[in-house]
């Protein structure tokens, strides 16, 4: 559901479509595997995701701030492996570092890394399989 109550809404419903994109040509494939809700279909799965609050946060900090500063973003629950994702593709690719605060921890994401070291991942993946993973991530 989109939410147009923000002024500038039009401008981040943008960025965030210029920022899919983006990843999208770098080969990014969004995770559909870690969405809660109940919904059937692929592509609404993907949108889904997309409308993160996470993402609407960082499409938003990136229209409404210099370059140079960070993109600070707090939520009450955890960070969804997608959107952790996303955070480190977005400061490799626009160069921008984000800080972001969920329930449990500080990510700093910068140059396409985040300091939690991938903690979620590594847990999920087990050890083996995050090697891969990540040595991946970002060719």
């Amino acid at each position: 559901m989109v939410d147009n109550s923000h002024p500038l809404s039009k401008e981040i419903y943008s960025k965030l479509d210029e920022i899919v994109a983006k990843l999208k040509s770098f080969g990014h494939v969004t995770n559909k595997s870690l969405l809660l809700q109940l919904v059937d279909e692929e592509d609404m799965k993907e949108e889904a995701l997309n409308l993160h609050s996470e993402k609407l946060a960082i499409a938003f900090g990136l229209i409404s701030t210099s370059p140079s500063q960070p993109i600070r973003i707090v939520k009450n629950l955890l960070v969804c492996g997608d959107c952790h994702t996303v955070a480190k593709l977005i400061s490799k690719l626009y160069d921008r570092e984000i800080l972001l605060r969920d329930r449990y921890r500080f990510h700093h994401f910068s140059g396409g890394n985040c300091s939690c070291m991938d903690y979620w991942r590594r847990r999920e993946l087990g050890r083996i399989g995050f090697e891969e993973f990540n040595s991946n991530l970002l060719k």
